[in-house]
């Protein structure tokens, strides 16, 4: 046998060999290691296995009996029923599968008992489990595994319980002990955490509850911390990186940037470089309301990043309406007195082109041009929006991709803020970014709330803010939920506000995640809305198929008032705005998230009248029921991310957040935040004290722990 390592071949197992080792390559499992690490999906307490007799509709459970029958019968739509039949001393239950005759070739050839897990039914012939899983049990099989808590794992074709239960108790038994823990000892105690060795055995096969718990919470540990420690040293290298000061302290007190900014200046004359205006009272003049408390607050730490000698990386949250847009252009308003260009990019048209307006309106007073850049233009407009960005006439760029086009050249970028950044992957923030002189500082920005978990693993090397208060005067919009039966008061509802003066967004029900699918359901819905409730209205059409040119036309036709209701697809979710929108109706709400039915929310209310959501939904299920109620009981999006992601889980939140790699083997960021928090605080604390975990404690394995997983677990804006 070769020497023992954890590279080992799972074929040099005991009891494993060539055959079972092709099968548990299929699995990815091809070393010790991988054994050691492939953790049981669930466990069965075969100490206490339940008779048949006492189960009941609606429960999960292991039951073990003898194999009684197997039958496999075609039905008249072209699928295979197999079924088997078990029984113990108290009862029978059927056992179904469909379209899966391997089952029942293999249960065929069984003469024994066999073990099934799965949700106890009832139907025309008794007790039933539907897709169960199962396996054979044989007669030599350790009678211990039926005494105890034995663990359940993932399977694939070909491969069994009893293969990879053999292949985890030879690793066990000869591998583990040479198991380093990468974690120091005073350290580990310091944190009540278990060795990594005992940890291993006991996440496998646990003899209580406690060991299991105290197993899986080194696991987790392990898992949020090597993250945490390479976002903490990504801080840290970024932290001593070389980037611009900007004078903010003089420009509060009204002194001129030129005092105090070596190298080139804007060339170009305007009145922003000669004011002797404090920076917080030229905010105030150009900003047709009060700002709240949350954002002078946000300004203010975005200021501190901006006067510090370090390129800044910080993102700011805000909730729908919350004022992110008056924070960047305060924030840009300093880089320009400063003597930089700042650049916003935003991910459509549409609000690149929103986001211009309102920019060019706030700093029209004082002499800031303001450059539009997007696709859409005519080559020569895009030729002279290029040269005017080049030579400095434009102070500030707004734009889509177009921005980071090989042509397009800034005289001294120095600010660069990346509007719904979650749009835009790592390489085109770069790309903006490395048009900069030097190392521009940089502000992302998001109006969608992120659970406080993610926000530590996916922007854990970020500063985060938060814009967490809405302006003042801005009514709460009213949400209510009605069945479909109550559709028609609904639209006579609306009816009402049209003649009143009002615009209505009907979005369109999420029947399909086809893109094709969903564009057919808004057509359909269209055409049934104009021949009916909103007959001689002037309506619209918006769905993810048509061609940007038409996209941006209707909505420009809704925002001038030309049209009366928007039918739409979710892709009015983020960024439009149009003040006059006061109703948003969503047609089977129970088919989107609560993060995304808040985003659909936000596109009304946006003006001095009450917003009203209305979500019809017929909720057949507790979930959808809940999400739903949630809606109706809050406006809080930060409340709403936080319940939305309990509710749907990591894995799809982070999806549609296009959250990179946020996957864990064992962890769950929903269930597991305490350890994250515990993991991240930990990690930089040892960071800032060895930044680059240099000595001998750290050094020998958790820096090769560290190359290993960072480059798929972290992040970057960079």
């Amino acid at each position: 046998m070769p020497e023992r390592t954890l590279d080992m071949e799972t074929q040099f197992l005991k009891g494993v060999g060539p055959r079972n080792a092709a099968a548990l390559a299929k699995a990815g499992l091809l070393t010790v290691g991988d054994v050691l690490h492939y953790l049981p999906r669930r466990y069965e307490d075969r100490s206490n296995l339940p008779n048949i007799s006492e189960l009941r509709p609606g429960q999960w459970v292991t039951v073990q009996g003898e194999l009684l029958s197997v039958d496999a019968r075609p039905t008249s739509r072209g699928m295979v029923i197999q079924k088997a039949v078990i029984r113990d001393g108290t009862g029978k239950i059927t056992l179904t599968w469909f379209n899966q005759p391997w089952i029942a070739r293999q249960l065929e050839k069984h003469d024994g008992e066999i073990l099934a897990y799965g949700q106890v039914k009832t139907s025309l012939s008794g007790l039933e489990i539907s897709s169960p899983e199962w396996e054979l049990v044989y007669e030599d099989d350790d009678a211990e595994d039926f005494a105890r808590i034995v663990p359940v794992y993932p399977l694939v074709d070909g491969l069994y319980q009893k293969v990879v239960r053999k292949a985890v108790q030879s690793a066990l038994d000869f591998f583990v002990e040479i198991v380093t823990d990468p974690l120091p000892e005073d350290f580990r105690r310091g944190l009540k955490l278990q060795r990594l060795g005992w940890s291993l055995k006991k996440i496998h096969w646990p003899e209580t509850e406690k060991e299991r718990l105290q197993a899986r919470k080194r696991l987790v540990f392990d898992e949020f911390f090597f993250m945490q420690l390479a976002l903490a040293m990504r801080r840290a290298e970024s932290s001593h990186q070389s980037g611009i000061s900007f004078p903010i302290s003089h420009l509060l007190l009204g002194e001129s940037h030129t005092d105090h900014l070596p190298g080139d200046l804007f060339e170009v004359e305007s009145r922003h470089q000669r004011s002797a205006e404090p920076l917080w009272d030229q905010i105030h003049r150009i900003l047709p309301f009060e700002l709240t408390g949350a954002q002078r607050r946000v300004i203010g730490q975005i200021w501190a990043d901006m006067e510090r000698p370090h390129p800044m990386n910080r993102l700011v949250q805000g909730d729908v309406g919350s004022g992110k847009t008056a924070v960047a252009a305060a924030c840009m308003l300093a880089a320009v007195r400063s003597g930089y260009q700042a650049v916003m990019m935003a991910p459509t048209e549409i609000l690149a082109e929103q986001h211009a307006a309102n920019l060019r309106r706030l700093f029209a007073p004082l002499g800031i041009e303001v450059e539009l850049l997007v696709g859409k233009l005519t080559a020569a407009a895009k030729r002279r929006a290029a040269e005017r960005i080049a030579n400095g006439v434009a102070h500030v760029a707004v734009g889509t991709h177009a921005l980071i086009q090989e042509g397009v050249q800034f005289f001294r970028l120095g600010f660069v803020v990346v509007d719904e950044q979650h749009r835009f992957g790592v390489l085109q923030r770069k790309a903006l970014r490395d048009k900069g002189l030097g190392n521009p500082d940089v502000l992302v920005m998001t109006a969608t709330p992120i659970p406080r978990s993610l926000t530590m693993t996916k922007y854990g090397e970020l500063e985060v803010s938060k814009i967490d208060e809405l302006p003042p005067g801005r009514m709460p919009i009213k949400t209510v939920w009605l069945r479909p039966s109550e559709r028609e008061s609904v639209y006579k509802g609306a009816l009402n506000l049209i003649a009143a003066g009002r615009q209505v967004f009907v979005v369109c029900p999420m029947v399909s995640e086809s893109e094709k699918m969903l564009s057919q359901a808004a057509e359909e819905l269209y055409e049934q809305l104009s021949a009916t409730y909103f007959y001689g209205l002037r309506l619209g059409l918006l769905h993810g198929q048509m061609k940007p040119k038409v996209k941006e036309e209707v909505m420009e036709q809704f925002r001038r008032h030309e049209l009366d209701v928007l039918v739409s697809t979710t892709v009015i979710e983020v960024g439009v705005d149009v003040p006059n929108a006061s109703v948003m109706i969503v047609e089977d709400a129970n088919r989107f998230g609560l993060s995304q039915l808040h985003q659909l929310r936000g596109r009304v209310g946006r003006g001095s009248t009450q917003g009203y959501c209305i979500l019809i939904a017929d909720a057949t299920n507790d979930t959808a029921r809940e999400r739903l109620e949630v809606m109706v009981s809050t406006t809080d999006g930060f409340e709403i991310a936080e319940r939305d992601w309990a509710l749907r889980g990591p894995g799809e939140i982070a999806g549609t957040l296009q959250a990179g790699n946020v996957d864990f083997k064992v962890a769950d960021l929903v269930q597991d935040v305490k350890v994250l928090e515990d993991a991240r605080q930990a990690a930089f604390e040892v960071v800032e004290q060895d930044p680059s975990l240099s000595s001998p404690e750290w050094q020998p394995v958790l820096k090769l722990v560290l190359e290993q997983r960072s480059d798929a677990a972290v992040i970057t804006i960079s």
